[in-house]
């Protein structure tokens, strides 16, 4: 992709504009504002920087090449250069590309027991603990929200905040039905069964700008279980919000009313967010052929094959006899290839923009 010259000349002149007003503003907003502009604009600047020295050098390459004295050594740089060049270009334009603006936030991870009763639950617990075992080894933190225990172990529901840099541009595409095949420890007969668990990841964004109007929303109060003894409730303190146009329900059971209140409130603002984003993702993926991000949350994406000892993202096609180790949190082969495959449609919606 042979990218403008007047499209890189965009994004050092505001680079540049950027890095003065910069140096020029006393007021605290601004500074602030300017200084998240130069951090996210900076990569792309620095890359732009390396690709217009690059296409200078091979223009004195060029010229060098008219001198016979210097036509053989000319040669042999081209050559590096040639090379070079076409990885320069599609690093920048992944760059340009159209970018997911909550690439870089934490994430709520959502994991539920779908079909299959007792061994749904079962895979349900599996699945959340790859997902921990995968933010373990990148530094996230992993903090449960909420919990609803299977009755044979596992979990019917399971929220967790998945905190750290880049959660959600890893694990998005992890959203939909992961589907599983194994014989229950409970079968007798030794027969394979067929479950369901389904995962929805959702960006956590600070001061989301979602308008709730007070007559939308219901709010109830109500004693949150526990264990027993000194860990029951003994007042009406869990928080149930539930907004009327949506039917979205959230909850928090903390001690406090107050920080219930807030946690449910703030859990809404998300699922509301969340629930745009789909939209968007739905409208997009009409105009392609990946629906890879496609934000329907009924499709069935993925299937763990345990007989056959594979898992099979039905999405991008791509099988991968390796699930005792992805179960064990060893996700990158699965999600680079995923990321990959959206970086390509994005570059597809690059290259059509500059015809």
């Amino acid at each position: 992709m042979r990218l403008p010259q007047a499209r890189l000349d965009q994004v050092l002149d505001r680079f540049h504009e950027v890095e003065a007003r910069m140096g020029a503003a006393t007021d605290g907003q601004e500074i602030v504002r300017l200084s998240k502009e130069h951090a996210e604009i900076k990569p792309v600047a620095d890359a732009v920087a390396r690709l217009a020295k690059a296409r200078a050098d091979l223009a004195d390459l060029e010229i060098m090449a008219a001198d016979p004295e210097m036509a053989e050594m000319a040669a042999l740089e081209r050559d590096v250069l040639d090379d070079r060049l076409p990885v320069l270009e599609r690093e920048v334009a992944l760059l340009l590309a159209p970018r997911d603006a909550d690439e870089n936030a934490s994430a709520v991870l959502e994991v539920r027991a779908g079909t299959g009763g007792d061994e749904a639950a079962l895979f349900a617990g599996d699945l959340f603990r790859m997902y921990s075992r995968y933010a373990s080894t990148l530094g996230w933190r992993v903090e449960i929200d909420s919990v609803s225990e299977g009755d044979a172990g596992g979990y019917k529901e399971i929220i967790a905040t998945v905190t750290g840099d880049g959660v959600f541009g890893r694990l998005k595409f992890e959203s939909g039905v992961h589907r599983v095949q194994r014989v229950p420890v409970t079968e007798a007969g030794g027969r394979i069964h067929t479950s369901a668990a389904t995962v929805a990841v959702l960006p956590e964004v600070e001061d989301v700008e979602i308008e709730i109007h007070d007559k939308d929303i219901r709010i109830d109060t109500f004693r949150s279980s526990g264990s027993g003894g000194q860990h029951v409730n003994k007042t009406d303190s869990a928080v149930r919000i539930t907004h009327l146009p949506t039917g979205i329900v959230t909850t928090s059971s903390e001690k406090s009313q107050h920080v219930n209140r807030d946690k449910a409130m703030k859990a809404l603002r998300i699922r509301l967010y969340d629930q745009q984003r789909q939209a968007k993702d739905l409208a997009r993926s009409d105009a392609r052929k990946s629906q890879v991000g496609s934000g329907d949350r009924s499709e069935r994406i993925r299937t763990y094959n345990f007989p056959q000892g594979r898992v099979t993202d039905h999405r991008i096609g791509l099988t991968l006899h390796s699930l005792p180790q992805i179960l064990e949190g060893d996700l990158d082969a699965l999600l680079n290839a995923l990321i990959a495959e959206d970086q390509a449609a994005r570059l597809a919606d690059l290259e059509a923009e500059f015809g």
